[in-house]
């Protein structure tokens, strides 16, 4: 898109990662975990490394983690049922777990950390909200010495973050109301003084619908488009397929029709707003200009969530960017090239710090780039 000129030198370096996914493990209790959807960790490590080495040794960096760098909800290997799974005692049990599991990925994120003129900061997303208790920020804190803490920006009160002038961020969350949760409010204490989060109800049919299907089919919550997973699953996985189909009606009509039924608003009301909780992150066109609309001083967002990485450019100079995700995907759709393993990141270049918004395009260059791991090994491992 943007070049700079060959002349310009780079004062910083911005570069953002989503959808991570950081769950338990490969494996856990001697067993093959099929929760875990996160097979990248050499891959990760070496890109943690290369942009605090070498040429990028001196530059200032700051990586973004633009939110569900840790799935809290893809860990239910504790003795903890029901609401119970949600409580403060439960999701830092299943913090220590994820960190644990993926000891290079966060030595390598430390050392990052630790560099000369590096800087962190992380977005709290749909799969890893339990983020906002603090509790949890403390102990995920605590993984870097602590001279280098100030380095590393986690907080709850951050959904929309500007790194630079008309550049902004957010997860993507917040445009489906199945997964939007109110940092302010999701947080109850019991009688007992026990502090639980309160998920959106997109979690929770993470935790009681897609987790329950996985271990039978790990591939439920990897395929794209769905309509061509749930046509291609009909004909070719039959029963599996309907039995998944007759869940998910089951449980949106427990947990949302119902819902709205006993608010008792009239039978149209309640269908309109059922169909609206079923609306998906997909136009990525609209959503976008009406970003750009309510925000004239953004020439770039970035988001992640859904997965699927693109960038578009619009006429008026604005540009769309989600940085897709680093675990494995499935494409079924013929128009789009089938890479499941790309592992893609926004790269941002800055020349002049101080640049003024009429001065965006000579001033930075905005990428999205796809990680080439490097190997001596003739082989690698199936999955």
């Amino acid at each position: 898109m943007r070049f700079l000129r060959k002349n310009k030198k780079v004062q910083k370096t911005i570069i953002v990662i989503s959808d991570i996914h950081l769950g338990a493990g490969a494996i856990v209790n001697g067993k093959r975990n099929p929760l875990e959807d996160f097979d990248a960790d050499q891959e990760l490590v070496e890109f943690l490394n290369f942009y605090s080495q070498k040429d990028y040794q001196n530059m200032e960096v700051e990586l973004i983690i633009n939110g569900d760098f840790l799935d809290l909800l893809a860990v239910p290997f504790v003795p903890y049922f029901d609401d119970e799974f949600w409580s403060e005692k439960a999701s830092l049990e299943k913090l220590e777990i994820i960190l644990n599991a993926h000891p290079e990925v966060i030595e390598a994120l430390k050392e990052f950390v630790a560099t000369k003129n590096k800087s962190l900061v992380y977005i709290i997303g749909n799969h890893d909200a339990e983020l906002i208790f603090d509790s949890l920020q403390t102990k995920f804190l605590e993984i870097f010495e602590e001279a280098d803490r100030e380095k590393v920006t986690l907080s709850k009160d951050i959904s929309t973050y500007s790194p630079a002038a008309g550049i902004f961020l957010e997860h993507g969350h917040e445009y489906e109301l199945a997964h939007q949760f109110d940092v302010n409010d999701s947080v109850v204490e019991s009688s007992k003084g026990e502090r639980y989060f309160v998920p959106s109800w997109g979690s929770y049919y993470v935790t009681h619908v897609i987790n329950k299907y996985k271990k039978e089919r790990d591939h439920v919550n990897a395929v794209r488009p769905i309509r061509s997973f749930i046509i291609h699953g009909l004909i070719f996985d039959t029963f599996f397929i309907l039995r998944f189909l007759i869940a998910n009606a089951y449980y949106f009509m427990m947990v949302r029709f119902l819902h709205y039924y006993r608010l008792n608003i009239g039978l149209k009301k309640v269908i309109d707003e059922s169909i609206k909780q079923l609306s998906l992150f997909e136009d990525y066109e609209t959503l976008t200009q009406e970003f750009f609309k309510k925000n004239k001083d953004a020439k770039v967002l970035i988001v992640g969530h859904t997965h699927e990485p693109k960038i578009t450019e619009f006429a008026d100079g604005t540009t769309f960017i989600n940085t897709g995700t680093w675990t494995k995907m499935i494409s079924l759709d013929l128009n789009t090239k089938n890479d499941d393993s790309a592992l893609t990141y926004a790269k941002i270049q800055i020349s002049k710090k101080d640049y003024e918004l009429n001065e965006f395009d000579d001033a930075v260059r905005v990428e999205l780039n796809k990680w080439e791991p490097k190997t001596n090994l003739p082989y690698s491992q199936f999955s």
